[in-house]
């Protein structure tokens, strides 16, 4: 079975690495293919799926939730809009329900790593 690809993007200036490197590795050690892409702007983003062909792209969230809305609507006009997105990181509450109606699968700060990997699995068509 080939691995499904997942590009791992932060959307902020901030400095902590932390929690994108243990998420990273939980995917990687689920048996994905990661993409690490570091501070990408949502243009970035956007070409950097099309072009690792990416099955899935996973955000890290500086709490700035109008940048995710913007990276959504990159993909949607550069015809990749079918790539599921994960975001976890600082997503104030009144944000989530706003993403999820995006189908954005949000992960705010202490979701399991259990549970952000069996959602990636999901979204990647892995498992029921």
């Amino acid at each position: 079975m080939k691995h499904a690809r997942i590009l791992i993007a932060k959307t902020s200036l901030d400095g902590h690495w932390r929690g994108v490197m243990v998420v990273a590795r939980a995917f990687r050690d689920a048996g994905f293919d990661v993409v690490l892409g570091g501070m990408l702007r949502a243009g970035d983003i956007a070409q950097m799926a099309g072009d690792e062909d990416v099955q899935i792209i996973g955000l890290n969230v500086g709490g700035r939730i109008e940048v995710v809305h913007r990276i959504l609507d990159t993909l949607d006009e550069a015809g990749l809009g079918d790539i599921p997105v994960l975001v976890g990181g600082t997503i104030p509450p009144q944000a989530i329900d706003g993403l999820v109606a995006r189908d954005v699968s949000v992960h705010p700060p202490g979701s399991p790593l259990t549970e952000i990997v069996d959602a990636a699995n999901r979204l990647a068509g892995r498992v029921g």
